[in-house]
């Protein structure tokens, strides 16, 4: 097993060695190139990857923290705030600012409210959002890093949130109403009209979480796709995030996150006028925000325009009803609800096919699977790239369900195993507790480097080294 490298080069290596070292370490990632993978990258083939690039580099340096130093950054950042603005059916009043990523677009919506709050009900000490029980896990993140309580919403059988039950858990102090569209695990648009009439009865703000959605949907409705309304269109939807860098295919690194009003967004802003520096100023979360990924963001939008993305939604809804109606024809498993856009999980009918041992069949055959729990289920998100792969796809999929359904006790081993015993322990908190240990490790001094780890004890997906933390503590302490 290779070392990690602790300490400086004597020497600088040379350029192309360095670049061998990179390729090689490369070489054991996820296959995103040829579609082997079902999340984590947004990939519009290698002309626009070249583009992109491209227009990153032109702005490597330069740093948006100060929009007067770079006034062509403020630039791209005001007019992807604009265009996507005028996308999500925003009148001239709405406003917004570009940002890191979709998470730290969901951290501001919960400071922004937070802070929104304080201003104008002073007495609330222990401030609440609803949120449903789906919602991205950013919003917990948001919720410990901020101080406000998640207070999670039931989902109904078609696994959006349950407005009746949002509206039992509403008191004096809430101030955050927080929905999907659509939501991460089952790709699930919540009744967005439904909760914004609550919104307003209850004069509460409700953010709408679409950025994944964001820059999907509104072009999968003009091709006829039912979609329940979830932008500006709704009174009572007071702000909106959506990613670039997921269907708007812009470079990582670019999110937006709009309001309806300037009277919201000045609660998103820090000044701080004593510092010895000088009055700081910071619209965001991050203090250097790299100049590439905003001007990445608005050559990406510029290039590929309504028709275009009207063309890439097209293409991707048709890939995506392929699959689904192909997972529905195996008998053994089916597609959770009717997704109305390209993100989808999957389980099985019975007992009889474990599908997290479905999941290690598919693995074994080169294709990288995201796992969801409550209920346990396999899931997807369509790009164009998987056109060509689809069917492939199936066919794995089919003999890997017939191998699991002929050998049941691939249920008891390998991933499987792990991650069924994971989402079955009934004390999260023990797991909280050996999932940081496990963290821990990974981050520690010592740490191993996992993707050169090839012994059949220190396996080299992380999520399964955690499960077996957590089985070595079970076996300890006993069931």
């Amino acid at each position: 097993m290779e070392q990690p490298i602790k300490r400086l080069p004597q020497t600088g290596v040379d350029k192309e060695n360095i670049f061998k070292m990179m390729d090689e370490y490369r070489g054991k990632d996820a296959d995103w190139r040829q579609a082997r993978t079902w999340s984590l990258v947004y990939y519009l083939g290698e002309e626009h990857t070249a583009f992109i690039k491209e227009a990153y580099s032109r702005y490597f340096s330069e740093n948006a923290l100060n929009p007067m130093a770079f006034k062509s950054l403020k630039r791209f950042e005001s007019e992807v705030v604009r265009m996507t603005s005028t996308m999500l059916s925003g009148d001239s009043r709405v406003v917004g600012t570009m940002t890191s990523c979709g998470t730290e677009s969901c951290l501001l919506a919960v400071k922004t409210y937070r802070d929104l709050a304080r201003a104008r009900r002073p007495w609330i000490r222990k401030p609440e959002m609803v949120v449903p029980e789906s919602v991205h896990v950013a919003w917990e993140k948001g919720a410990e890093y901020f101080d406000v309580k998640a207070v999670h919403a039931p989902l109904t059988r078609d696994f959006r949130v349950d407005v009746d039950a949002a509206r039992k858990l509403i008191n004096r102090n809430t101030v955050l109403i927080g929905a999907s569209a659509p939501s991460y695990p089952h790709g699930m648009v919540d009744p967005i009209p439904e909760l914004a009439a609550l919104a307003q009865e209850k004069n509460l703000p409700l953010h709408v979480d679409s950025c994944l959605g964001g820059f999907l949907l509104p072009f999968v409705e003009k091709l006829g796709y039912p979609v329940t309304p979830f932008d500006f269109r709704v009174p009572g939807v007071t702000s909106i995030s959506a990613d670039v860098h997921k269907y708007g295919f812009g470079a990582k690194g670019a999110s937006v996150i709009l309001y309806r009003d300037m009277r919201t967004l000045r609660h998103q802003f820090f000044v701080y006028e004593n510092w010895p520096g000088g009055i700081f100023i910071s619209p965001a979360l991050l203090g250097t925000r790299p100049g590439g990924a905003i001007a990445a963001a608005w050559a990406a939008m510029m290039a590929i325009g309504e028709g275009g993305y009207i063309d890439i939604a097209r293409r991707i809804m048709d890939i995506t009803r392929r699959l689904i109606d192909g997972i529905n024809a195996i008998p053994e498993i089916y597609v959770l609800g009717d997704p109305p856009m390209s993100v989808f999980a999957y389980t099985s009918r019975s007992r009889d096919v474990n599908i997290y041992a479905v999941a290690d069949q598919m693995e074994k055959k080169g294709w990288h699977i995201d796992r969801l729990h409550r209920p346990e289920a396999l899931h997807a998100i369509v790009m164009p790239a998987h056109e060509n792969i689809s069917e492939q796809y199936l066919d794995d999929l089919r003999e890997s369900v017939d191998i699991v359904k002929k050998n049941p006790e691939l249920a008891t081993k390998g991933g499987a195993a792990m991650y069924g015993m994971i989402a079955q322990v009934p004390l999260r908190g023990m797991v909280k507790s050996n999932v940081l240990k496990m963290m821990e490790d990974i981050y520690g001094p010592e740490a191993k480097l996992p993707e050169y780890d090839e012994s059949e004890e220190q396996p080299t997906d992380v999520a399964t080294r955690l499960a077996m933390g957590f089985l070595k503590i079970r076996n300890r302490f006993g069931k």
